[in-house]
């Protein structure tokens, strides 16, 4: 199923979308009082028959007609994100300068972890703040996102795809200078508007092997992304058995898997973001999101 979350004038609903025909299916009174996509994944198993039974007989609308927001527009804390995951962008990172504490061009032996507030949480055609007073160098990284449905510590390898609800599309929108000058990655990753999110959240058993998923991010139309999530330095079993060795992973947790190579800062001279441009990030099956910068 593909989720969305949308409003049509009052305050946000959970639809599931039919993106062939160009619909949603307003499910919200299907779910307990007040309950969003959030509560939707905690409760996954008790809903989901009831949603697969009932959602085709719920309200349509067509998707031009609604405003569609991030999937799950308030995290309940900050995403896990991964650095330097793809191989090329590893390389292209390190020479780039933008690296501490040297230009290695070097692949991590270890996942590079670090988190992305949830304030910085935009949706599908929502601007991207230039935020013109706190940074010049405003970069893009199209990315695959996992969004954990089952919690837990210790989760080994083997069993990590039971503890996948489903999968999203983010931008991971990076002022570099402050990457850069801070010497850390949360303050240049986490301005406001920064992590465009959507459109769909589409659970897992929709995708046959996600491994074979491709990643494109264009600019103004011209492809500067485009690699296939087998790629990946870690994988997402990789990923999920790091972080939750100490960490309680819980339902709704979301964790962007890395960027492939392509970035502005991969360009000589660099090629930044400017007031105007439009980013739009695809991946195979999960839809396309796109934002303006400004």
């Amino acid at each position: 199923m593909r989720f969305v979350t949308f409003s049509v004038g009052s305050g946000p609903r959970v639809g599931v979308a039919d993106p062939e025909r160009g619909t949603v299916r307003d499910v919200t009174a299907l779910l307990p009082g007040g309950a969003g996509l959030l509560e939707l994944i905690e409760a996954w198993d008790d809903l989901a028959p009831r949603l697969s039974d009932e959602a085709a007989g719920r309200p349509a609308y067509s998707l031009d007609a609604v405003d569609l927001l991030a999937p799950i527009p308030t995290p309940r804390r900050n995403l896990f994100c991964v650095g330097k995951n793809y191989r090329d962008h590893a390389v292209e990172f390190g020479r780039s300068g933008y690296d501490t504490p040297d230009r290695s061009e070097a692949l991590p032996d270890k996942p590079i972890l670090f988190s992305k507030a949830t304030t910085s949480v935009t949706g599908p055609g929502g601007r991207i703040d230039p935020h013109t007073g706190v940074t010049r160098e405003l970069d893009y990284e199209g990315e695959l996102a996992v969004i954990i449905g089952r919690g837990g510590r210790g989760i080994a390898r083997d069993r990590a795809h039971e503890h996948v609800w489903g999968y999203t599309i983010v931008n991971d929108v990076t002022a570099r200078d402050l990457q850069r000058d801070h010497k850390q990655w949360l303050l240049g990753k986490s301005l406001d508007t920064h992590c465009p999110m959507g459109p769909y959240a589409v659970t897992a058993d929709e995708i046959a092997d996600v491994t074979t998923l491709q990643v494109q991010t264009t600019v103004n139309g011209e492809v500067r992304q485009s690699a296939s999530v087998k790629d990946l330095i870690f994988d997402i079993p990789e990923l999920i058995a790091t972080l939750s060795a100490g960490i309680t992973l819980l339902p709704g947790d979301l964790i962007a898997t890395g960027t492939p190579a392509g970035v502005g800062i991969g360009f000589d001279p660099p090629r930044f973001l400017s007031i105007g441009d439009v980013v739009t990030v695809s991946i195979t099956g999960l839809g396309t999101l796109t934002n303006r910068v400004g």
